[in-house]
């Protein structure tokens, strides 16, 4: 498992395995959230599977699937509301983190600057400096 904290309260992984949901837990993570269609996946990692054993661990598990194509900003809303809700720190996975990474940053573009959310990306292996215009127009 390789869990990138973003900021204290969000970080962002690639794809979790089943057995990584205690580690979760174990790491103070109350929510999981996921950005990955099930259709990119094995029905042992999809949704419905993962959503058993999070629960059953007492983890918030939420499904915000996201692809390139069909990113709109209700996905990034619905994200940002289920950070804003947690009552701890938020774990969002998709294939390589990158998704999750993007919809997080897009969704804080009117409480960071463009710069600290770049940065922020960047400290944990993501190139989101490509988005500057798009974080800039949201601000």
């Amino acid at each position: 498992m390789d869990i990138r904290p973003i900021t204290p309260t969000y970080a962002v992984s690639p794809q979790i395995d089943p057995a990584d949901i205690p580690a979760i837990k174990a790491a103070g993570y109350v929510a999981i959230i996921n950005n990955r269609p099930d259709a990119e996946i094995p029905p042992s990692h999809q949704s419905a599977a993962l959503r058993a054993l999070a629960e059953a661990e007492g983890l918030v598990f939420v499904d915000n699937p996201v692809t390139h194509q069909g990113l709109n900003m209700e996905m990034v809303t619905d994200q940002r509301d289920v950070m804003d809700d947690a009552t701890g720190p938020v774990l969002a996975y998709c294939a390589s983190g990158t998704r999750s990474t993007i919809v997080w940053a897009l969704g804080q573009a009117e409480r960071m600057e463009p710069d600290a959310i770049i940065t922020a990306a960047a400290a944990q292996g993501y190139d989101i400096g490509g988005m500057r215009r798009q974080l800039d127009a949201l601000r």
